[in-house]
């Protein structure tokens, strides 16, 4: 009898740890509750966001897109809003999102920039409730003398200090010569630096080496032609054969008095 009772003891023990398993395992494949949405704003993240075309300029027409995460294991049909601090953009509505990366396309709209910053956030409306969901970073638009751009078309820690011409002030079809001073906050770099006014390259300086810290750049003489009111140059740099724009101190536009680029 006591042996009888000592196994059943033990059965009983060995059973426990099962029955509390298979409690566990309910808990978890239990379906959601009728009616509600198996992904959360929580599961979903935003990696990439673009616009075309990029550069774009004022009043243009553009389209967005944008790529989102879902890190849940369940697809829904959600509806998502671009927005620029409080102001709509565009939305997207009954969208599929499946686990994984998903690509969204909003419709093409002439959206305006106004002020100085546009960083944008989306939405996502699940159960008729709208919740911001996470950025993996800013995207920011920010201007260039191409146009607004949310590509990082920048060179690292690149910075233009100066940019200057000789002789200043200067005639039209004058032969003058450019100089720019470049800050290296980074690693040394080797690539072509090229003025440019607008979509034109005014000057060039092939296979430069950019060492850390300031240095000047002499440009070679060029009879470069002002003929219209506004000359704005931007300085870019040619590395690993992908063209960037270097940020500037300020904007740097020859003035119609002789033409000269000082402020």
């Amino acid at each position: 009898m006591k042996k009888c009772t000592l196994m059943v003891m033990i059965g009983y023990l060995c059973l426990i740890p099962v029955l509390g398993q298979c409690q566990v395992d309910k808990k978890f494949d239990r379906p959601p509750d009728k009616g509600g949405s198996r992904i959360r704003a929580e599961d979903l993240r935003v990696v990439k966001l673009e616009f075309s075309p990029d550069p774009a300029r004022e009043g243009q027409w553009i389209s967005f897109r944008l790529t989102v995460v879902n890190e849940s294991r369940h697809s829904e049909r959600i509806s998502l809003t671009l927005k620029d601090r409080d102001e709509v953009i565009t939305e997207v509505r009954d969208v599929n999102i499946s686990p994984g990366e998903n690509r969204i396309y909003f419709l093409e709209r002439d959206y305006r920039f106004s002020r100085s910053d546009h960083c944008f956030t989306v939405e996502a409306e699940i159960e008729q409730r709208k919740r911001l969901i996470q950025m993996i970073e800013e995207f920011c638009a920010r201007k260039t003398s191409r146009g607004w751009t949310l590509s990082d078309r920048r060179v690292g820690l690149l910075f233009v200090q100066d940019l200057d011409m000789s002789p200043d002030p200067a005639t039209s079809g004058q032969a003058v010569r450019f100089r720019v001073r470049l800050r290296n906050n980074g690693r040394p770099l080797r690539g072509n630096i090229r003025i440019q006014d607008k979509d034109q390259v005014v000057a060039q300086v092939r296979n430069a080496v950019i060492l850390t810290g300031n240095h000047d750049f002499e440009f070679p003489h060029t009879q470069y032609i002002f003929q219209r009111t506004d000359h704005c140059f931007t300085v870019l740099v040619d590395f690993e054969s992908t063209p960037y724009v270097v940020d500037a101190a300020r904007e740097f536009c020859a003035k119609p008095l002789g033409w000269t680029l000082r402020p």
